[in-house]
């Protein structure tokens, strides 16, 4: 008797496909870790030799990281297609704890924060029942909105304000995306798969041709760079200082929670949110915790990896566990590091645009299920949208706000999932409603 063929998210691919598809996610995503790395280390003023060993480090984890989530051990990790990455958010909150404290009071805040997951995911998990379609696929689309933002930055290259974009990095991101549609429209097969990674390569091409890919810039040397358990020395422990970190736990948990349901839905695979949902935190938390060992911030799953999976339709997890083996690689071989640094910003956000505002389109996807001539479902997708917009269209309108006020207020996902979340308990788990009206968070 024949053996049943595996879930598309078990499916175990040819070892050249395997790799070309991980590679995709990697590079895809690579910005962001040394966007992170580049930022703590100008804010901190560290030096140039700790500022390649966090570099290395932050790979590293973010690869173990992503083979945990991929494979998933004894509870541990969501056994989903997930990459992870520093948060942004948890990198300021970093730097913010360094310079109010000292940076090994920081590293410690990382170490409570990731302890401080496990001890709130059993608080969290009875509340997953109040995540139905209604609040996730909101949250869906907040994060598309935010991330898209960020890929606009990325695009325009942080200019002073009134100062106008560079024509030369419109021109960059419109090629990278176009490149990326054309191999959509016109490859087939695996190569259509790869149509992110090709409009990367093409966006990648066209800035050496115009000469603003600057490969003079890779270094050959060292070679090799191993990470350093506690780079900045031993870690300081201060629960009071480490407060904004885990504030933004929670908003992580909320965040996760939506991931893992977009993801499952993407896969085709029936997910079960009380059970696959911790499974993603306690993965969030354990990354967190190396990361703080290893002098990095919170290491948490990536929303933007959710819109690379349904844009090539490559739904297998061995791809991601794949990916986060070149990424441990990235980090050990500087060379390649630098070289992943080199593609200029405009090129990645374009590449970005694209991916994010896949997530944004799985978020209408999800919204389609609702009932939104409903007057409850209405106003909770109306009123948590407006929550979620105003600190993403109109950044700093909370910034007179005590700060551990404003970490919350400020993150427009957060809010908007918060907001959706409250008023769907008030409409459909308060007084009398219908029962159908409640969905569970099952697929």
């Amino acid at each position: 008797m024949s053996q049943p063929a595996p879930a598309p998210v078990d499916e175990r691919l040819p070892w050249r496909q395997l790799f070309v598809f991980g590679l995709q996610h990697v590079l895809v995503m690579a910005a962001s870790p040394i966007a992170a790395v580049f930022l703590m280390s100008k804010a901190l003023n560290l030096p140039s030799a700790l500022s390649v060993q966090l570099l290395s480090a932050t790979f590293v984890v973010c690869g173990l990281g992503t083979l945990l989530q991929s494979l998933g051990r004894r509870g541990i990790g969501a056994r989903l297609p997930f990459v992870m990455l520093p948060g942004g958010a948890p990198i300021v909150l970093f730097i913010l704890i360094a310079q109010q404290t000292s940076v090994q009071t920081a590293a410690g805040a990382v170490i409570i924060t990731g302890l401080f997951y496990f001890c709130a995911l059993p608080v969290f998990r009875r509340c997953l029942r109040y995540f139905p379609p209604v609040v996730v696929g909101t949250m869906l689309l907040l994060v598309a909105i935010n991330l898209a933002q960020v890929s606009g930055r990325l695009i325009a290259g942080h200019p002073a304000a009134g100062t106008p974009v560079d024509p030369l990095n419109l021109l960059l991101a419109f090629v990278t995306i176009a490149c990326t549609v054309a191999a959509s429209r016109w490859f087939g097969g695996t190569l259509a798969r790869l149509a992110i990674l090709i409009g990367l390569v093409g966006g990648a091409l066209s800035a050496m041709a115009l000469g603003v890919f600057h490969a003079g810039q890779v270094s050959a040397s060292p070679l090799l760079a191993l990470p350093t358990p506690f780079p900045f020395g031993w870690p300081q422990f201060d629960v009071v200082a480490a407060i904004p970190l885990m504030v933004f736990a929670v908003i992580s948990m909320v965040e996760a929670t939506g991931q893992t349901l977009a993801i499952s839905d993407a896969v085709g695979r029936p997910v079960d949110g009380e059970r696959d949902v911790p499974r993603t935190i306690r993965g969030d938390a354990l990354a967190s915790l190396l990361g703080g060992v290893f002098g990095t911030s919170l290491i948490i799953t990536s929303g933007e990896n959710i819109g690379i999976v349904r844009a090539t339709g490559v739904r297998s997890r061995y791809v991601t566990a794949v990916s986060g083996l070149i990424l441990v690689v990235f980090g050990l071989l500087v060379p390649v590091s630098s070289l992943i640094s080199a593609i200029p910003e405009a090129v990645v956000g374009g590449t970005g645009l694209v991916v994010f505002c896949i997530v944004g389109t799985m978020g209408i996807d999800v919204l389609r299920r609702v009932d939104l001539r409903d007057h409850a479902n209405m106003y909770v997708v109306a009123v948590a949208l407006a929550a979620g917009l105003l600190p993403i269209l109109v950044p700093g309108i909370y910034g007179a706000l005590p700060a551990n006020l404003r970490i919350l207020l400020g993150n427009g996902v957060a809010m908007g999932a918060f907001t959706a979340a409250l008023l769907n308990f008030l409409f459909f788990h308060t007084g009398a409603r219908r029962v159908a009206d409640v969905a569970p968070v099952t697929h």
